[in-house]
């Protein structure tokens, strides 16, 4: 089997992958590229649950924030430098790096009470909300 090497001219599966690339990235942050992991939200009744997927990140590299409302998470996979005494990398697809992606919540939600799970890649955040008061109304008495 031939294997093209991913920097090759004839590497067609690069060319359609990087062809947006210069319309949604300027050329300076080319270089240092953060990507957004996949993400699913999901409303429940009393609560928001995320799901994200971390391939490739170990648990002590994640970092959950919350800040007036914003929720934010970050992680960073590191590259593993493993030398090839026998032969060269033909291709390389995947990602190094930092992830970071960010939701605004709002203030509907109980910041104390978060718990959040990271297993097989897969990070799950349980975000309470805060209870909603029912507003009372009462008659006002006209003198």
């Amino acid at each position: 089997m031939n294997l093209i090497p991913r920097s090759s001219v004839f590497d067609i599966d690069s060319l359609f992958d990087n062809f947006w690339a210069p319309l949604s990235r300027s050329s300076a942050s080319m270089n240092a590229e953060a990507f957004s992991p996949r993400v699913d939200i999901t409303d429940k009744k009393d609560h928001y649950e995320l799901t994200a997927e971390l391939p490739g990140v170990d648990k002590k590299d994640i970092d959950v924030t919350l800040d007036n409302g914003m929720l934010t998470i970050s992680a960073e996979s590191r590259f593993e430098n493993k030398e090839e005494k026998d032969g060269r990398v033909i291709r390389q697809e995947r990602r190094y790096g930092k992830y970071t992606r960010s939701f605004n919540l709002g203030t509907d939600v109980k910041e104390k009470d978060i718990k959040a799970e990271f297993n097989n890649g897969v990070l799950k955040l349980n975000v309470p909300k805060v209870e909603q008061k029912t507003p009372v109304s009462h008659r006002i008495e006209i003198h």
